[in-house]
Formats: structure tokens, C-alpha cells, sequence
């Protein structure tokens, strides 16, 4: 079976330890475990900031990395196994202390000390995980505070334990959210990482590309060609396209047509999509 290179690190010069006897490469290598951290960390195509966006990795998300080189990783993401190439300023390989809670706001900030006032030191995507060492409480507002002293609003963390009930009232917070091809944040989504991410904070963990979520992600619905037997979480899918349905009639995704994550009769989706894209091909249920 042919690996697929956006789940293995693998090249005609390096490839992962791990997958040696699979493939073929110059070089295998044991990787080096880090951290990202900036708000999120662009994992692209080459080595180069002109190079296609693939993907995301957030603040906190651990990554094992192959090769360091002109100011470039080459790496994989632990959470999804995604590998591509990311700028080392995203990035630290100074051991991290584990994760005690996480981002559940679509965005946030992230302060220099427990005080809402202060001009913010970055701002934060809901999934990014945190270790948190205290919490303080100023003028009414409680603050989960890290190691360093910088803080978080702490209504807008919850235990890294956590999980969401539905995933699909996570997505809905994401209504209006902006459009981003390799999106996978609050600051900027697309299709499957809006159901990435949403399932993520329900705690389930799925692949990252519309191809391998349709692969993947629970079992095939049969719909009989009138999609009348719909319930809310259903994913429907197009060729490198998949939307969350939210009841028996109404598609929410992640579409350039709006540029935003958008609700959207599903039929009207379908008649839209159809002369670009195709019908829909398949509807799976988690």
C-alpha cells in the first residue's frame, strides 16, 4: 500500500526512523520532539512563506521534528500526524511543561499579567492548549494564570479533560468566522478544519484533509438520492469539499463563496456546488 506523504514523513533524502523497510531514503532520522509557540504555526507545502498553506498547528500542539534547516522544520504534528514545513520562529524544542487546560473561546488574549487593561501579548485560538499554574481574581474578573505570569480570561479556558457534548454546537460558534484555505483556527478556517477542530474539542481526534475525513469519520449514510434522512452532525461531502449539518435541512461550513463559514440550506448548497463541483459523494455519520 502506497503511504500517503501528508501522514509520513518521508522524502527521497530523510524520511522518519520509523518508517524505515517502507520507504526508500538517503537518511532516516529519529525526530526531535517540540512545542509550537506562536498563535498558530503555518505548515506548508516547502520551506518558504510563499510556498501553499496545508494546514495549522495551534498554540501548546507538540510536533516531533525531522530536520531543521535555514530557519525551517520539517515536522509532523502528534495530534493528526500532519507533516509539512514550518517557520522555527513558531516554534521551541525547550522541553514544555504538559497541557492543563485549553482554549474553548473562538479567540482570546492572552495578557502580559492578570489584568484585562494591559495591551494583550498575542491573542489565542480556541484549541490551543495551555499549562495552567494558578488563578487569580481582579476587580470581578478571574484570570487562569501560566508560569510566566501572563494570564487568560478564565471563562474562556476549561481543563484540558474536557469535552464538549455536541460537536456541532462548537462549529456554530464558528459562524461568520473568515475563510482561510489550510485554516484551522479562529482566526481563519476552511471545510475540514472547521470539523477537525470542532471535533477536537468534543475529544475526538480525526485526520485533517475533506479526503481523509471522508475515508475515515464514522460510517457511510445512505441518503436515497433526496438527502430526506438527515440529522444533525451528519458531514456531507464533495470532492474536496465537507459541511456539518445542523438539523435535517441546514449545512454549516467553511466556503468561498462567502468567505466565511456560513449557514446554508443544504439543497441550496447542493444546486450551487453542482455545476462547479459535482454532487455531493457520500454522507457520513460520526
Amino acid at each position: 500500500m502506497t503511504l500517503d506523504r501528508r501522514l509520513n514523513a518521508m522524502r527521497p533524502d530523510i524520511a522518519d526512523k520509523r518508517l524505515r523497510g517502507r520507504v526508500e531514503a538517503e537518511t532516516f532520522v529519529e525526530a526531535r520532539t517540540g512545542v509550537v509557540t506562536a498563535p498558530v504555526a503555518g505548515i506548508r507545502t516547502a520551506p518558504s512563506h510563499d510556498a501553499g498553506l496545508d494546514t495549522q498547528f495551534l498554540f501548546g500542539d507538540r510536533v516531533l521534528i525531522f530536520e531543521v534547516k535555514d530557519g525551517w522544520a520539517w515536522l509532523q504534528g502528534e495530534r493528526d500526524s500532519y507533516v509539512g514545513f514550518s517557520a522555527m520562529e513558531a516554534l521551541s524544542l525547550d522541553p514544555a511543561p504538559e497541557p492543563t487546560h485549553r482554549i474553548v473561546a473562538p479567540r482570546t488574549f492572552l495578557f502580559p499579567e492578570p489584568e484585562l487593561k494591559k495591551p494583550p501579548l498575542t491573542t489565542l485560538s480556541m484549541g490551543s492548549q495551555l499549562a495552567v499554574a494558578s488563578e487569580e481574581e481582579r476587580r470581578g474578573t478571574r484570570y487562569a494564570v501560566l508560569a510566566d505570569g501572563s494570564a487568560v480570561p478564565a471563562i474562556h479556558v476549561a481543563p484540558a479533560t474536557e469535552q464538549a457534548a455536541d460537536y456541532v454546537s462548537v462549529a456554530e460558534r464558528f459562524l461568520h468566522t473568515p475563510y482561510l484555505w489550510g485554516g484551522a483556527s479562529g482566526f481563519g478556517i476552511d471545510c475540514s478544519g472547521l470539523v477537525q477542530l470542532s471535533m477536537f474539542m468534543a475529544g475526538i481526534d480525526v485526520l485533517r484533509d475533506s479526503d481523509m475525513q471522508e475515508a475515515t469519520i464514522g460510517e457511510s449514510h445512505e441518503t436515497g438520492g433526496d438527502f430526506s434522512s438527515l440529522q444533525r452532525g451528519d458531514l456531507v461531502f464533495w470532492k474536496g469539499h465537507v459541511g456539518i449539518m445542523v438539523d435535517d435541512r441546514a449545512l454549516l461550513h467553511a466556503n468561498g463563496r462567502t468567505m466565511s463559514v456560513a449557514l446554508e440550506p443544504l439543497a441550496e448548497a447542493v444546486e450551487r456546488i453542482e455545476p462547479l463541483y459535482g454532487m455531493p459523494t457520500s454522507v457520513r455519520r460520526p
